[in-house]
């Protein structure tokens, strides 16, 4: 929710599964706090198998909640600017990666924008993944899909995506 401040609450996706996958996660978490994002809480990082393109390495997941006074669009423009500084290369659709972010919610907003820079809010795949939900719902299990009113536990509950998701030993921040 909006403080006096104008800062936002949201919600990021973090993985990667090239290189040392938990340093790449360390890394993206430092800079985006450097990026005008205050990150108010991180999950436990999880292991993933890889859904949609199989063939690649297992990542590593988490999420992470945020404060920041940038608005959406800037903030998308942010996680592209840093996932492109950390060497992210976009070869194969839904494949191997140094890095992704993700934007799974900014605040309890609908969003859904057109051409190069195009934005859905929230993530339109948040609610099929379980790479996703495990670790939301660490954060804000009782939190609520703008778009579908479930809460993010019974969201859990009823996704019958059987990827494997482990945790992964301890959370970076």
């Amino acid at each position: 929710m909006n403080d006096a401040q104008g800062e936002s609450t949201v919600y990021l996706s973090l993985g990667a599964n090239l290189g040392d996958r938990e340093r790449r996660l360390e890394e993206a978490n430092r800079r985006l706090a450097e990026a005008e994002l205050d990150i108010l809480a991180s999950s436990s990082i999880y292991e993933t198998e890889p859904v949609d393109y199989r063939d690649q390495p297992w990542f590593l997941n988490q999420v992470l909640r945020v404060s920041t006074k940038l608005a959406p669009q800037a903030l998308l423009r942010q996680c592209l600017k840093i996932e492109s500084e950390m060497g992210r290369q976009r070869l194969i659709a839904k494949g191997p990666r140094i890095i992704d972010i993700d934007i799974l919610l900014y605040e309890n907003l609908i969003i859904e924008t057109q051409g190069e820079s195009a934005l859905i809010i929230p993530h339109p795949r948040l609610h099929l993944r379980r790479f996703v939900l495990e670790p939301l719902c660490e954060l804000v299990p009782d939190g609520v899909h703008p778009g579908l009113g479930k809460s993010f536990r019974q969201l859990l509950e009823e996704l019958t995506d059987n990827a494997q998701v482990q945790k992964y030993g301890h959370s970076c921040s």
